[in-house]
Parts: C-alpha cells; sequence; structure tokens
C-alpha cells in the first residue's frame, strides 16, 4: 500500500470536529452532536447494553460493544465475537473493501440469505484500531438494532452503517446534499 495515497486519503476531509459547521444541530442536555466527534475516528468502549437481532431471532447480545465516533456520522457499534451467535452467520469471501483509518475489512451475512452483506470487521485492523479486532459491525438498515434499549435508527443513504439513537444530533453523513462533506 502507497503510504502517501493513505495520507492523502486521511487528510481530505474538511471538518474534523474541532469546529462544528454553522448547519450544525446544537445538541440538548444530554445529547451529543456528531460535529463532536474527532477526525481520525477513536474507539469508545459503550458499557450499555447492545442488541442485534433479525426477524426476532437474537444475534448478538453484548454490554461489552466499543462505538467507532467520526465526524459527521453517528457510531458504528462493534461486537465482540464472543457474544455473536457465530453460527447463524457466514463470512463472504466475494466481498471485500479497504478504509483509510481501519485497514481491509470483511464481510458477513446471514447463512439463511447469503446474499447481502450484514456485517464488517477487521481480522487485520490498522494498530490504532486494533481493539476492534474479534469484533462485528452490524448494519441497522438490514436488522433490529437497540442500545440501552433504545431502538436504533439507520444511517440515512444506505452506503454507511451508523446507529442512530435518541442521544444524537446532525445533521449526518449520508442525508440528501452530504456527499461533499
Amino acid at each position: 500500500m502507497n503510504k502517501n495515497w493513505l495520507q492523502k486519503a486521511r487528510e481530505h476531509w474538511n471538518y474534523k470536529g474541532d469546529k462544528s459547521p454553522p448547519f450544525a444541530i446544537k445538541p440538548k442536555d444530554g445529547q451529543r452532536s456528531v460535529w463532536d466527534f474527532p477526525r481520525p475516528p477513536i474507539v469508545e468502549n459503550v458499557g450499555k447494553p447492545v442488541r442485534v437481532s433479525y426477524d426476532e431471532q437474537p444475534i448478538a447480545q453484548t454490554s461489552k460493544a466499543k462505538a467507532v465516533l467520526e465526524t459527521a456520522s453517528p457510531p458504528t457499534y462493534y461486537i465482540p465475537k464472543e457474544d455473536i451467535n457465530l453460527n447463524l452467520l457466514i463470512k463472504l469471501t466475494n466481498k471485500s473493501s479497504f478504509c483509510e483509518w481501519k485497514g481491509n475489512a470483511e464481510y458477513w451475512a446471514l447463512k439463511a440469505a447469503p446474499q447481502k452483506a450484514i456485517a464488517w470487521s477487521y481480522s487485520k485492523p490498522f494498530p490504532e484500531f486494533g481493539t476492534i479486532k474479534n469484533h462485528l459491525a452490524f448494519y441497522p438498515q438490514s436488522l433490529d438494532c437497540e442500545v440501552d434499549g433504545a431502538k436504533v435508527t439507520p444511517q440515512p443513504g444506505g452506503f454507511y452503517a451508523g446507529w442512530i439513537t435518541p442521544d444524537l444530533v446532525g445533521p449526518f453523513k449520508g442525508e440528501p446534499g452530504t456527499g461533499g462533506w
């Protein structure tokens, strides 16, 4: 991998969490703005119960989730493999992607619906994100997800997989007109 390319990919963002743009919604008490999340992203221990299910069948349940926080996006939640029913999943061998912060991603599908990725993981993340190794992140667009008993709303746009909870304000990357963020 070309280190100059990687550095350029990491530097091209306009907003980096150090100041909110004028269109950012001001958070109320008990809320956080995604515009205060940093770039480069960070990993935060969640400590609240996190659940993922499909068609009322539990896939994952944990109080040891990690959330990746990145400017303009709702958090993505990473669940330890030990708290996932991996018997319901298969690793997709025909799909991969690259994140300039985390490295090469692998994708997972439900055995019952193997044509659609519902999760991803980083088996060899960059050192800064080593804490998400042996964790999976799930697309809330395809599943029923909860954090601390609150139903998650999927990040808009279909490409990103952030989990919007009632304590977050945006606007969120992925909404119409946000392509330049």
